[in-house]
Formats: structure tokens, C-alpha cells, sequence
């Protein structure tokens, strides 16, 4: 999904984390289609400037995941173990976020909205309503169709009245897409307080999209308990699995921001929203693997997690690994391979005379199969 940020608050939150690289929107799909948008997160990132022996590392900047609650058999990963690895196909035996199962108990509109049968799942939510008139989940469903016109008609006007319903059933996620709503003028006039009424309400049920856009409301506050609270609703978004706040409490922890200072409970963090497909912390776990900051230290491992990230189109990844291609530092030396990444990065606009430097002395053979590799790593996306 793709949601409307909210731009006044990047000047605020900068003081955080002045340079991630480019912002996203990130959907978290829950029971009733609770969402998770991030307002401002391009100024969550790059909190750490940790070097690499190799000549400089520093820190970097889903498609949204339809999630169901496990089954029961379903063994919670352990949040502590920092040794668990990003699923890759250079990393042997890895673990890592695996597909939540299928809960058998998921009624028909719901799963039909999660298979992308949107008509379907208009229709089944309508019939839902029909047979009980204050089927708050339905509501808010068939608000978030209206609200991003799947399988009808877009309409933010309908879609903030169902939205109302639900809430008026005391529906926290259709509280938390209101909240959202009023903060862009979307489907109604533009009303921040209201918007962060919206979002306080869902946010003391526990709903995790208004918790973490609360935080970072909070985070831009003046007053040391704004502070205090945006951690607290960091974490309880965090808890539920959402990357961007998981990133978030990462980027705290390090900096002693709001919480005593505590690398290893950074890198736990970084690791949580890496499984959870966040690109930023991937390349951060990787930077504290490096230097062993927080986690012990693993170049090998540090590799694969650049490597992983690169492979998804971050440039800054693409940077890193073809500097550990040039030093041979946590995989082989291979001159080709970092002249591929560092034309892959550069394409994307970051450019290293000192990687062009290392690889110039690449013969006319060697240096087509890195155009080669380039030109088809220059087609990956983040």
C-alpha cells in the first residue's frame, strides 16, 4: 500500500538520525486491517557513524506483509539470540522471519482481502454487516477498501464513514486509520489534533500502526516525557513486529536516547526488524557485526547481511560489500565482484574514487563481466 506522509515532521525528528537515505511507507496487515505508515521515517535512520577498517562504513538507510496469527505450535524466536541469520542463499542453515501460518479460523472477508480477492472480500464483509449491523471489523474493512480502491471505487469520503462506524464499536484499528486520515486531510479537512486524538486512542488499546506513528509524533516533542512516551510507543509497536519501529528502538538504544545506552540491545533490534525485511537494519546489524559493537564479532557473518541487502538494490550495501570484495574481508578477494557492486552503487548514485581507484587495474575481459553484472544488479529495487 502506498500511504501520504506527513512532511512537517522531518525538520523535527532529524536531530535523531540526519541521514538514512530515502524514506518508505510500510503496511502492517492485522485482523480488521490495521495499518502502519510511517510518517517520517527517512529521519529514523543512519544513527550510527561506526567505521570500517576497510575504508569507512556507515550506517544506511516491505513490501507490505499480510500477517495472521501464528499457529499455536509455532515457536516464538528467541528476541535475545543475536546469532539467528537473515534467510539468504549464501547463508548456510540460516534462520530467520519465516511466513506466518494460515489461521484456519480466518473468516471469509478477511482471508479473501489477504489473497488479493478484494470483490470478493467486499462482498463477504457486506453480507457480514448485513447479518450483524455492528460487525466493527467488517467496517473497518470495507473501509480500507473504499480507502484504497480495492475492488470498488476510491473513495476516501466512504471510506472515512465506515471507518467511523467501526470506531464507534470501539475498533482500534479503524481508530488508528482515522487518526491518519485526519492528520493528511484525507476523506476530511485536515486536523492534526484530531489526528493525534485518534492515534492516542488506538495507541491505549495497543493497536501497533498508532503506536509507532505516535511515537514518532511524540519523538518531536519538547518536553521530556514526549520522549519517555514515544519510547514506550516504540517498543509496544516493536513488539508487534513492526520493522520500522524495531529500527527505531535500535537507533535509540544507540544513541542513549530516551533509554540508557546499550549496544547490545541496539544490534537485538536491528536484528528483529532485519528478519522483519527492514533494509536500514539489515546493513546496521552488519555494521555492528563488523566492529563487533554490541554482538560479537563475525566479518563472515557481517558479510552475508551486506550482501543479502545489496542483492535487494541498497546502495549503500552495494557500497559496503564491494569494499570487502577489494580487502577480502569476510569473503574472498575478487576484484570483479567489487568493480560489479561499486558500478551497481554508483548507478544509484553512490559514486567511491576510491573503489574506482581499486579496481582500475581491472584487463578489458574482466572489466565487461563486471559491466555485465552491473548492468543486471542496476535492475534490483529496494
Amino acid at each position: 500500500m502506498t500511504f501520504f506522509g506527513n512532511r512537517h515532521l522531518t525538520t523535527a525528528l532529524e536531530t535523531l538520525a540526519p541521514q538514512r537515505g530515502e524514506g518508505k511507507a510500510y503496511a502492517f496487515k492485522g485482523r480488521g486491517v490495521g495499518r502502519v505508515r510511517a510518517l517520517s521515517l527517512a529521519v529514523l535512520s543512519a544513527c550510527a557513524i561506526l567505521a570500517l577498517d576497510v575504508g569507512g562504513l556507515r550506517a544506511a538507510p516491505k513490501q507490505p506483509t499480510a500477517k495472521e496469527p501464528p499457529a499455536p505450535a509455532t515457536a516464538k524466536p528467541n528476541p535475545l539470540d543475536l546469532k539467528r541469520e537473515l534467510p539468504s542463499p549464501y547463508s548456510a542453515n540460516a534462520e530467520g522471519a519465516r511466513p506466518a501460518a494460515a489461521n484456519p479460523n480466518a473468516d471469509a472477508a478477511y482471508g479473501a482481502y489477504q489473497r488479493g480477492r478484494y470483490v470478493t472480500a467486499f462482498r463477504e464483509a457486506t453480507k457480514r454487516i448485513e447479518a450483524n449491523p455492528k460487525d466493527a471489523a467488517a467496517m473497518t474493512l470495507l473501509g480500507e477498501l473504499y480507502n484504497q480502491g480495492l475492488g470498488v471505487k476510491q473513495d476516501p469520503k466512504r471510506a472515512h464513514e465506515w471507518y467511523r462506524l467501526a470506531a464507534a464499536q470501539n475498533d482500534a484499528n479503524a481508530m488508528a486509520s482515522l487518526g491518519l486520515m485526519a492528520m493528511d486531510g484525507r476523506g476530511q479537512p485536515k486536523d492534526e489534533k484530531a489526528g493525534r486524538a485518534w492515534l492516542e486512542q488506538a495507541a491505549r488499546k495497543g493497536q501497533p500502526s498508532a503506536s509507532y506513528n505516535l511515537a514518532l509524533i511524540q519523538l518531536a516533542g519538547s518536553k521530556p516525557e514526549d520522549l519517555a512516551a514515544a519510547v514506550a510507543n516504540f517498543r509496544t509497536a516493536a513488539e508487534a513486529e513492526v520493522p520500522a519501529a524495531q529500527y527505531a528502538l535500535g537507533v535509540l538504544y544507540l544513541q542513549g536516547k530516551g533509554v540508557t545506552r546499550d549496544t547490545t540491545q541496539a544490534a537485538q533490534w536491528f536484528r528483529r526488524a532485519a528478519d522483519n525485511g527492514d533494509l536500514g537494519a539489515e546493513v546496521e546489524f552488519a555494521i555492528r557485526l563488523f566492529n563487533g559493537d554490541g554482538v560479537p564479532k563475525d566479518e563472515a557473518r557481517a558479510a552475508r547481511y551486506f550482501l543479502h541487502a545489496a542483492q535487494r538494490g541498497n546502495a549503500i550495501a552495494q557500497n559496503r560489500i564491494a569494499k570487502l570484495y577489494v580487502a577480502g574481508r569476510g569473503v574472498s578477494k575478487n576484484l570483479v565482484e567489487a568493480a560489479a557492486w561499486n558500478l551497481a552503487a554508483a548507478s544509484q548514485g553512490r559514486a567511491d574514487a576510491g573503489l574506482d581507484q581499486s579496481t582500475a587495474g581491472l584487463n578489458p575481459d574482466e572489466r565487461r563481466r563486471a559491466e555485465a553484472l552491473a548492468a543486471d544488479r542496476a535492475n534490483l529495487s529496494q
